[in-house]
């Protein structure tokens, strides 16, 4: 499942909408872990400060869609069993591969010599969480039947933001069908459900209540 960024400000009219990255998904959890909210707080210091937080950001939404899809190599990081060595090779390969950012190398490296590459997954989660939250970004679930295309996105992060008041908006896709169609947004704790499934059951409720009001 891929994510879009939308900073509603920066399109120009009559542009078509772009995301300012393409990045994947990263659970948004609260990270209770201190030693995980220490390393990602230090990572994301760090990049801020040399100006490089967008890309170690998708550096790391790179590294959690890895561990999400693929078990053997979450596996491989986390197994004390294997060697140090043949980790720091792998990190090393995937950090070239990918065009990793120095400092998200050097992260890697450092959670491998300090044996932390297990914790990965919530570290990641604990520097996503804090990324949002310095970058003033509201991360909102974005169902629908079939996918939608980039522009009618774009408007819906456009009115998320209006709601929300947020400088930048995240949405994550998911395909339900069981919506049968339109969507269904969901951010924090509020909904917003403009899906077919929806009105039915709305329809169907108000029914219910009607009966129950002619049978008292």
């Amino acid at each position: 499942m891929l994510a879009n960024k939308f900073r509603i400000g920066s399109a120009s009219r009559g542009a078509a909408p772009r995301p300012v990255s393409r990045v994947s998904t990263v659970r948004v959890q609260a990270a209770k872990n201190p030693v995980c909210e220490a390393y990602a707080k230090a990572l994301i210091d760090l990049s801020d400060e040399k100006g490089k937080l967008e890309a170690v950001h998708t550096d790391m939404e790179t590294m959690g869609a890895l561990l999400t899809s693929n078990a053997a190599f979450k596996e491989l990081l986390g197994n004390p069993v294997v060697e140090p060595e043949q980790k720091r090779l792998v990190l090393n390969k995937l950090g070239k591969d990918g065009n990793f950012n120095e400092y998200t190398n050097n992260f890697l490296n450092l959670l491998n010599v300090k044996d932390r590459l297990s914790l990965l997954d919530q570290i990641l989660e604990s520097f996503e969480l804090q990324y949002c939250t310095l970058t003033d970004t509201q991360v909102a679930t974005l169902r629908s039947a079939v996918k939608l295309e980039q522009e009618q996105q774009f408007l819906i992060a456009k009115k998320l933001q209006e709601l929300t008041g947020s400088k930048n908006i995240k949405l994550k896709p998911v395909i339900d069908k069981a919506l049968i169609a339109g969507f269904v947004v969901e951010y924090g704790s509020s909904q917003i459900d403009l899906s077919v499934h929806g009105q039915i059951e709305k329809v169907a409720e108000s029914i219910n209540t009607d009966m129950l009001q002619k049978m008292a």
